[in-house]
């Protein structure tokens, strides 16, 4: 049941990521990055109420969750812009930077012992990042956004395993969609555009499949271990070349699914690493 669960995750997560570059091509990924938290949260908001009545945020220690929420929306901000210049699948694979830069942040900040799997992974990682980037050529901006959203995760993952773990999923959720909405909403005003009727059922979709992949991915680890999970997470890519290929034409080049297969290959190395657990735990955000 929690493979089966978090395949679907992982499969829908890219389906909300092909919603909103194709939104792109007419409002501005800041607006669409809040549409997705503003609609979520609307989702999310009644499950929270029925479950935990009025209290339906965290009770203690607000501020790493606040700074953890801050964190989660930088990366989808960045994400969001880089998807809307660069290739679904292309973005993804730069974006999985960010287990690599987790572990090596994780022994800076968190004092964690250096293993040589860890070594190994994060060169190997790193080597796959500067495959996919090809400095000294042309640079796709959209590349450098999606690792820049990978880095801000990876703080994201280092925060959340500061943080209490106390709070159960379901107020952690609806604290980062509610909260993620106001941090925000400035930019989603800055870049305001009124949504076409036709529109307003894709930011509708967009949101509702937003909410369900993180509930999917909640209830599977209530299913099965992280270390079975998380090699699933890479199914995103699948997914985004599917979605890439069919509605936008978009399939990387030869040198984006190595770089892809070397920080696969280093992410899964990180399997049994402490980091990795908390790493796919977050992936509920």
């Amino acid at each position: 049941m929690g493979i089966v669960l978090m395949t679907l995750a992982m499969l829908l997560i890219p389906t909300v990521d092909g919603l909103a570059k194709y939104l792109s091509g007419q409002h501005s990924p800041l607006y669409i990055g809040w549409a997705r938290y503003a609609v979520a949260s609307m989702v999310v908001l009644p499950f929270a109420v029925f479950s935990h009545g009025k209290r339906i945020f965290p009770q203690n220690n607000l501020g790493p969750h606040i700074l953890r929420t801050i964190f989660l929306m930088s990366a989808m901000t960045l994400f969001f812009l880089a998807i809307a210049r660069t290739p679904l699948a292309t973005a993804i694979s730069a974006y999985f930077v960010a287990p690599i830069i987790a572990a090596l942040l994780a022994v800076i900040f968190l004092k964690e012992r250096l293993t040589t799997i860890k070594t190994v992974a994060v060169v190997l990682g790193f080597s796959g990042a500067l495959i996919i980037l090809r400095p000294g050529m042309d640079m796709d901006i959209g590349v450098l956004l999606a690792m820049g959203a990978g880095a801000f995760f990876a703080f994201y993952v280092i925060t959340t395993r500061q943080a209490s773990r106390q709070s159960d999923p379901i107020r952690t959720l609806v604290f980062q969609c509610v909260v993620g909405t106001l941090i925000l909403t400035p930019q989603a005003i800055w870049a305001w555009s009124l949504p076409a009727v036709q529109d307003l059922h894709l930011f509708l979709t967009m949101g509702c499949l937003s909410a369900l992949s993180h509930i999917l991915s909640i209830t599977a680890f209530r299913y099965a271990e992280a270390s079975t999970l998380a090699p699933l997470v890479y199914l995103e890519l699948v997914s985004a070349s599917i979605i890439g290929y069919i509605f936008f034409d978009d399939l990387p080049d030869v040198g984006i699914w190595i770089g892809a297969a070397v920080i696969v290959a280093s992410g899964l190395l990180l399997l049994k690493s402490p980091i990795n657990k908390d790493a796919k735990q977050s992936e509920i955000s």
